[in-house]
C-alpha cells in the first residue's frame, strides 16, 4: 500500500499535520487487496465520527486470534452492532456523506463468500443509536460518487445479478453486467440511469467500433446460443472466438439502450444485429432476468433532465493550512465565528511500484498529486507533472477513497495536493 502525506503551505508543516491526524483517525498502514478495506482477513479501517459513533472494519476474529476472514462492526456509548462477522471481503465505500437520506452515513459493501458474483451495499446512519437505512444487492461493485460535481450523489453500480443468471455460463459475467446508476431523492431510491445517456453513447460508440462487419453477419447467420462445438483448425477456432466477442458486443450495445431508459432502440438494434431465429428467445430472457435483476429493488425511475455539470463549488485547499484536531470527528470546543475547511481523510489508497520500477529504485521517492475530491470522497481529476505518475498510477486514483472535505459539518468538492510514495 501507498504511504500518504497531505501537503498544504507551508509544505513541511502540512506533511507534519497530516501525519498526526491519520494516527488519530484512521488505521491504514497494511496491505490491500482487490481495493478494498478488508479481504480474506487482510486489512483495516477504523475511525470515530463526530456523532460519537466509531466505525471499525478488519479480521474477523475467533477465540480471540484473527481469522481469514473480515468483519465490520459499528459502535456507540460501549455498546457495539455488528455489521457483518465473517465476509470473504468488506469494504467502506463512503463515510460521513449524505446520501439524500437527510442524515450522515456510512455504506459497507460485503463480499460474504469469494465465489458469490455479487456484494451487497449496508447504508448505517452515523447517529446514535445507528439504523440499517438500505440494503441493496445484486452489483459486483457499488461506487457512490458525484460524479457530474453538480452536488449529487449517486450510487455506482451494475446488474451483475441479472447478468449471473443470464449469460453463457463460460463468458467473463462482469464484462457483461449493465451499469445501474441509482440515487436517492427524499429518501427514495430512484434509478436515473437514463439521467446518463453520455456515458452510456460513449460505451455504446466504442462497442460499434470494434464490431467488424463480416464477423455481425457471420453471428446474424448463427443460432445466436454458439453452443460448444470442437474446433478442428486453427481457422475454426477464430471463428469461433469472434462469433462470441460479436455476441458479447450486440448484448451489451442493447442493454446499454435498455438500461439508459431508451427501449425502443434497444428492441432495433437486436432485431438489426441478432439471428432472426432467435430473437423472441433472446428478447424474453433479457426482460426477464432484468425484471429480477437489481432495478427490482427501487422505488421509482428519474426520467432524464437537463445536464447540472459542475454546477457545484469545488473548494481549493491546496495552500490552506491543516486544522487539528479534526473537528468531524471530535466535538468542537467554544465558539467560532467561521467553520473551518477540513480536508480529505484517506479511507483505501492503495498502490504498487510503477511499471518497469523496483520498488528500491524509487525508495524516498515521493510524488506530488493535484487531486480533485468529489463531496463523497471520490478522485474526479489526478494530475501530476513527475515522471512516476504513470498510468497504472492515475487508474489507480479512480479507485481511492475518502472522508470528503467540510465546511462545517457539510461535506464538499475539493482540490487537494497529496504526496504518496511509490512503494508497495
Amino acid at each position: 500500500m501507498s504511504k500518504v502525506r497531505l501537503p498544504v503551505s507551508p509544505l513541511l508543516i502540512a506533511k507534519l499535520a497530516f501525519l498526526a491526524l491519520i494516527c488519530a483517525a484512521a488505521t491504514l498502514c497494511h496491505a490491500q487487496t482487490d481495493s478494498v478495506v478488508c479481504s480474506r482477513g487482510t486489512g483495516s479501517f477504523g475511525i470515530t465520527f463526530r456523532t460519537g459513533v466509531t466505525v471499525e472494519v478488519g479480521a474477523a476474529r475467533r477465540d480471540g486470534l484473527a481469522t481469514r476472514m473480515c468483519q465490520a462492526t459499528i459502535g456507540w456509548d460501549k455498546r457495539s452492532l455488528v455489521v457483518t462477522d465473517a465476509a470473504a471481503q468488506v469494504d467502506v465505500d463512503a463515510l460521513g456523506i449524505d446520501l439524500g437520506l437527510g442524515t450522515p452515513v456510512v455504506a459497507f459493501q460485503v463480499k460474504r463468500a469469494d465465489a458469490d458474483c455479487c456484494r451487497t451495499l449496508l447504508v448505517y446512519s452515523l447517529q446514535k443509536p445507528p439504523r440499517l437505512l438500505r440494503t441493496i444487492t445484486g452489483g459486483s461493485f457499488f461506487s457512490a460518487a458525484d460524479a457530474e460535481l453538480d452536488g449529487r450523489i449517486e450510487i455506482w453500480t451494475n446488474d451483475a445479478a441479472s447478468a449471473h443468471e443470464f449469460y453463457d455460463p463460460d463468458v467473463d459475467r462482469a464484462e457483461l453486467a449493465p451499469t445501474v446508476v441509482l440515487r436517492f431523492v427524499h429518501g427514495r431510491l430512484l434509478d436515473v440511469t437514463p439521467q446518463f445517456h453520455a456515458y452510456f453513447d460513449n460505451e455504446i460508440a466504442g462497442l460499434r467500433a470494434q464490431l467488424n462487419s463480416d464477423d455481425l453477419r457471420e453471428f446474424k447467420n448463427s443460432n445466436g446460443r454458439l453452443p460448444p462445438s470442437a474446433h478442428f483448425s486453427a481457422e475454426d477456432l477464430r471463428i469461433s472466438v469472434n462469433l462470441q466477442r460479436t455476441k458479447i458486443a450486440v448484448l451489451r450495445i442493447v442493454s446499454s439502450y435498455l438500461y439508459s431508459g431508451r427501449e425502443q432502440i434497444a428492441w432495433n438494434s437486436l432485431e438489426e444485429m441478432w439471428p432472426a431465429a432467435d430473437l423472441n428467445r433472446i428478447r424474453s430472457a433479457i426482460l426477464s432476468t432484468r425484471a429480477k435483476g437489481i432495478l427490482a429493488q427501487v422505488d421509482g425511475v428519474s426520467p432524464p433532465g437537463p445536464s447540472r455539470v459542475g454546477l457545484t463549488k469545488v473548494y481549493d485547499i491546496r495552500s490552506q493550512p491543516v486544522e487539528q484536531p479534526d473537528t468531524r470527528f471530535t466535538k468542537r470546543i467554544g465558539p467560532r465565528s467561521e467553520p473551518p475547511i477540513l480536508p480529505p481523510v484517506p479511507i483505501l489508497i492503495d498502490r504498487q511500484a510503477p511499471a518497469g520500477q523496483s520498488e528500491a529504485s524509487i525508495s524516498g521517492f515521493e510524488i506530488l498529486l493535484d487531486l480533485t475530491i468529489d463531496s463523497a470522497g471520490k478522485v474526479r481529476s489526478a494530475q501530476s507533472n513527475d515522471p512516476l505518475f504513470d498510468a497504472s498510477l492515475k487508474e489507480a486514483t479512480t479507485r481511492w477513497k475518502f472522508i470528503p472535505a467540510y465546511n462545517g459539518r457539510d461535506p464538499i468538492a475539493s482540490r487537494i495536493y497529496l504526496f504518496i510514495s511509490p512503494k508497495r
